[in-house]
Protein backbone atom coordinates (compact mmCIF):
# COMPACT_ATOMS: atom_id res chain seq x y z
CA UNK A 1 0.00 0.00 0.00
CA UNK A 2 1.49 3.10 -0.68
CA UNK A 3 0.50 6.36 1.10
CA UNK A 4 1.26 9.88 -0.23
CA UNK A 5 1.76 12.58 2.05
CA UNK A 6 1.26 15.80 1.13
CA UNK A 7 4.10 18.21 2.17
CA UNK A 8 1.77 21.80 1.82
CA UNK A 9 4.65 23.73 4.41
CA UNK A 10 3.28 21.82 7.51
CA UNK A 11 4.84 20.70 10.33
CA UNK A 12 5.46 16.49 11.53
CA UNK A 13 5.57 15.51 8.47
CA UNK A 14 7.90 12.90 10.34
CA UNK A 15 5.60 11.64 12.91
CA UNK A 16 2.75 10.50 10.74
CA UNK A 17 5.10 9.32 8.04
CA UNK A 18 6.69 7.18 10.97
CA UNK A 19 3.27 5.89 12.53
CA UNK A 20 2.06 5.03 8.60
CA UNK A 21 5.24 3.12 8.11
CA UNK A 22 4.09 1.07 11.35
CA UNK A 23 1.05 0.39 9.99
CA UNK A 24 2.99 -1.03 7.10
CA UNK A 25 2.64 1.34 4.40
CA UNK A 26 5.14 2.44 2.18
CA UNK A 27 5.21 6.15 2.29
CA UNK A 28 5.83 9.19 -0.10
CA UNK A 29 6.30 12.95 1.14
CA UNK A 30 5.45 14.73 -2.31
CA UNK A 31 5.30 18.48 -2.87
CA UNK A 32 3.46 18.64 -5.79
CA UNK A 33 -0.22 18.07 -5.12
CA UNK A 34 -1.41 16.50 -8.41
CA UNK A 35 1.16 13.71 -7.92
CA UNK A 36 -0.20 13.16 -4.73
CA UNK A 37 -3.05 11.31 -6.43
CA UNK A 38 -0.52 8.61 -7.58
CA UNK A 39 -0.73 6.50 -4.72
CA UNK A 40 -3.25 4.44 -2.87
CA UNK A 41 -4.11 6.68 0.25
CA UNK A 42 -3.70 10.68 0.16
CA UNK A 43 -2.89 12.02 3.95
CA UNK A 44 -3.20 15.71 4.26
CA UNK A 45 -1.04 16.56 7.85
CA UNK A 46 -1.15 19.08 9.93
CA UNK A 47 0.33 21.37 12.23
CA UNK A 48 0.56 24.75 10.00
CA UNK A 49 -2.09 27.56 8.52
CA UNK A 50 -5.04 27.21 6.62
CA UNK A 51 -4.01 30.53 3.56
CA UNK A 52 -0.65 28.48 3.37
CA UNK A 53 -1.41 24.89 2.87
CA UNK A 54 -4.84 26.15 0.32
CA UNK A 55 -2.77 28.15 -1.58
CA UNK A 56 -0.26 25.33 -2.11
CA UNK A 57 -3.18 23.00 -3.42
CA UNK A 58 -3.04 25.74 -5.81
CA UNK A 59 -4.49 24.67 -9.17
CA UNK A 60 -5.04 21.37 -8.25
CA UNK A 61 -7.67 21.93 -5.60
CA UNK A 62 -10.29 21.20 -8.38
CA UNK A 63 -8.62 17.71 -9.27
CA UNK A 64 -7.63 16.38 -5.96
CA UNK A 65 -11.20 17.65 -4.90
CA UNK A 66 -13.18 15.61 -7.59
CA UNK A 67 -10.74 12.40 -7.02
CA UNK A 68 -12.08 12.42 -3.37
CA UNK A 69 -15.50 12.55 -4.54
CA UNK A 70 -15.31 9.44 -6.51
CA UNK A 71 -13.58 7.48 -3.42
CA UNK A 72 -9.87 8.04 -3.45
CA UNK A 73 -8.95 7.17 0.17
CA UNK A 74 -7.98 10.50 2.17
CA UNK A 75 -6.70 10.82 5.60
CA UNK A 76 -7.03 15.28 7.08
CA UNK A 77 -5.40 15.30 10.12
CA UNK A 78 -5.59 18.06 12.16
CA UNK A 79 -5.13 20.79 9.11
CA UNK A 80 -5.91 18.25 6.74
CA UNK A 81 -8.93 17.62 8.14
CA UNK A 82 -10.09 21.50 7.78
CA UNK A 83 -8.86 21.16 4.25
CA UNK A 84 -11.97 18.80 3.55
CA UNK A 85 -13.55 22.31 4.35
CA UNK A 86 -14.90 25.39 2.09
CA UNK A 87 -12.80 28.21 4.17
CA UNK A 88 -11.33 28.91 7.10
CA UNK A 89 -11.67 31.68 9.73
CA UNK A 90 -7.99 31.61 9.98
CA UNK A 91 -7.80 33.37 6.79
CA UNK A 92 -7.99 33.67 2.96
CA UNK A 93 -8.20 30.52 0.75
CA UNK A 94 -10.20 28.00 -0.36
CA UNK A 95 -10.10 24.66 0.72
CA UNK A 96 -11.59 21.05 -0.86
CA UNK A 97 -14.95 21.51 0.05
CA UNK A 98 -15.07 17.33 -0.19
CA UNK A 99 -16.92 18.06 3.22
CA UNK A 100 -19.38 21.26 3.31
CA UNK A 101 -19.13 23.63 5.58
CA UNK A 102 -16.80 25.75 7.60
CA UNK A 103 -13.39 26.10 9.77
CA UNK A 104 -13.86 28.22 12.74
CA UNK A 105 -12.06 29.57 15.58
CA UNK A 106 -12.28 28.15 18.67
CA UNK A 107 -14.38 30.49 21.17
CA UNK A 108 -13.44 28.66 24.43
CA UNK A 109 -11.27 30.39 27.07
CA UNK A 110 -8.03 28.52 26.48
CA UNK A 111 -6.64 28.18 23.39
CA UNK A 112 -5.25 26.58 21.81
CA UNK A 113 -6.83 23.08 23.12
CA UNK A 114 -4.02 21.49 23.75
CA UNK A 115 -3.46 18.22 25.37
CA UNK A 116 -5.49 14.95 25.60
CA UNK A 117 -9.59 15.12 25.43
CA UNK A 118 -12.30 12.22 25.47
CA UNK A 119 -13.95 11.10 22.52
CA UNK A 120 -17.68 11.46 22.43
CA UNK A 121 -20.23 9.02 21.04
CA UNK A 122 -17.80 6.62 19.73
CA UNK A 123 -20.11 3.91 18.10
CA UNK A 124 -18.74 4.15 14.82
CA UNK A 125 -16.33 0.77 14.05
CA UNK A 126 -13.40 3.30 12.98
CA UNK A 127 -13.45 4.74 15.80
CA UNK A 128 -14.78 1.97 18.62
CA UNK A 129 -12.81 -1.06 17.38
CA UNK A 130 -9.09 0.31 18.32
CA UNK A 131 -10.59 1.33 21.50
CA UNK A 132 -10.20 5.49 20.95
CA UNK A 133 -11.90 6.87 23.68
CA UNK A 134 -9.70 9.59 23.76
CA UNK A 135 -6.68 11.61 21.71
CA UNK A 136 -3.99 14.08 21.78
CA UNK A 137 -5.42 17.32 20.18
CA UNK A 138 -3.41 20.90 18.98
CA UNK A 139 -5.88 23.35 17.81
CA UNK A 140 -7.61 26.59 17.57
CA UNK A 141 -10.01 26.23 15.40
CA UNK A 142 -12.42 23.41 14.75
CA UNK A 143 -14.73 22.34 11.75
CA UNK A 144 -18.00 23.33 11.33
CA UNK A 145 -19.92 20.86 8.55
CA UNK A 146 -22.82 22.00 6.88
CA UNK A 147 -24.54 18.38 8.14
CA UNK A 148 -24.07 16.12 11.42
CA UNK A 149 -24.19 13.07 9.28
CA UNK A 150 -20.74 13.60 8.69
CA UNK A 151 -19.66 13.27 12.20
CA UNK A 152 -18.27 10.03 13.39
CA UNK A 153 -17.16 11.14 17.18
CA UNK A 154 -17.06 14.67 18.95
CA UNK A 155 -15.12 16.06 21.70
CA UNK A 156 -15.64 19.03 24.38
CA UNK A 157 -13.19 21.53 24.77
CA UNK A 158 -14.19 23.57 28.14
CA UNK A 159 -17.83 24.04 27.18
CA UNK A 160 -17.39 23.98 23.54
CA UNK A 161 -18.20 20.81 21.30
CA UNK A 162 -16.88 20.26 17.90
CA UNK A 163 -16.51 17.10 15.50
CA UNK A 164 -13.31 15.22 16.44
CA UNK A 165 -13.55 12.60 13.53
CA UNK A 166 -15.49 13.40 9.95
CA UNK A 167 -16.09 11.03 7.37
CA UNK A 168 -17.91 11.41 3.39
CA UNK A 169 -17.34 8.07 1.28
CA UNK A 170 -13.54 7.09 1.87
CA UNK A 171 -12.04 10.50 3.00
CA UNK A 172 -11.69 10.72 6.72
CA UNK A 173 -10.94 13.66 8.73
CA UNK A 174 -9.61 13.46 12.59
CA UNK A 175 -9.07 16.88 14.94
CA UNK A 176 -6.88 15.01 16.88
CA UNK A 177 -3.29 13.69 16.07
CA UNK A 178 -3.74 9.90 16.09
CA UNK A 179 0.45 9.25 15.41
CA UNK A 180 0.68 11.37 19.27
CA UNK A 181 -2.18 9.26 20.62
CA UNK A 182 -0.33 6.09 21.58
CA UNK A 183 -1.46 2.65 21.05
CA UNK A 184 -5.28 3.66 20.34
CA UNK A 185 -3.96 5.96 17.45
CA UNK A 186 -1.98 3.49 16.04
CA UNK A 187 -4.75 0.86 15.97
CA UNK A 188 -6.74 3.64 14.62
CA UNK A 189 -4.61 4.10 11.62
CA UNK A 190 -4.10 0.14 11.01
CA UNK A 191 -7.76 -0.25 11.01
CA UNK A 192 -8.17 3.01 9.06
CA UNK A 193 -5.99 1.72 6.04
CA UNK A 194 -7.96 -1.73 6.46
CA UNK A 195 -11.64 -0.60 6.20
CA UNK A 196 -11.03 2.29 4.27
CA UNK A 197 -7.70 1.81 1.94
CA UNK A 198 -8.05 -2.03 0.85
Amino acid sequence: MKAIVLDYGAGNLHSIAQALRASSADVVLESEPRAALNGDLLVLPGVGAFTTAAERLGSARSEIAAALRDGHPCLGICLGMQLLMHRSEEGPGAGLGVIPGDVRRLTSNTVPHMGWNSLEDVSAPLIAEPGLDSAYFANSFVCRPAAENVVLAWTTHETERFPAVVRHANTVGVQFHPEKSSQPGLRFIVGFLREVVT
